[in-house]
């Protein structure tokens, strides 16, 4: 039992990390893309990307908009994999 307890656990903070970062990255492919900023989809994947990237968001400020997105929202998305990689091998442990 304790072992599926630890797969189930394991799983959902996985999928849950990468959702995390592949929204980051989204966010960062759609704004140096040039999307549309007012389009549905460019407007909702902003709402669920500034509050993820936490204080990366504006940790740094180059002149380049596009620059300063890939920069702060790209650490950010390395910052969940990091924090997704090291939970799971926490989590592992526990088996």
């Amino acid at each position: 039992m304790r072992t599926r307890v630890v797969g189930i656990a394991a799983g959902i903070i996985s999928w849950v990390g990468l959702a995390l970062a592949v929204v980051l990255v989204v966010h960062v492919v759609l704004t140096v893309g040039g999307a549309n900023p007012d389009n549905p989809i460019t407007t909702t994947i902003r709402s669920l990307a500034e509050p993820i990237s936490l204080a990366f968001k504006d940790l740094f400020n180059p002149q380049d908009a596009k620059l300063r997105v890939i920069v702060n929202f790209g650490l950010a998305a390395l910052f969940w994999l990091g924090v997704r990689a090291i939970v799971l091998k926490l989590v592992r442990r526990l088996n």
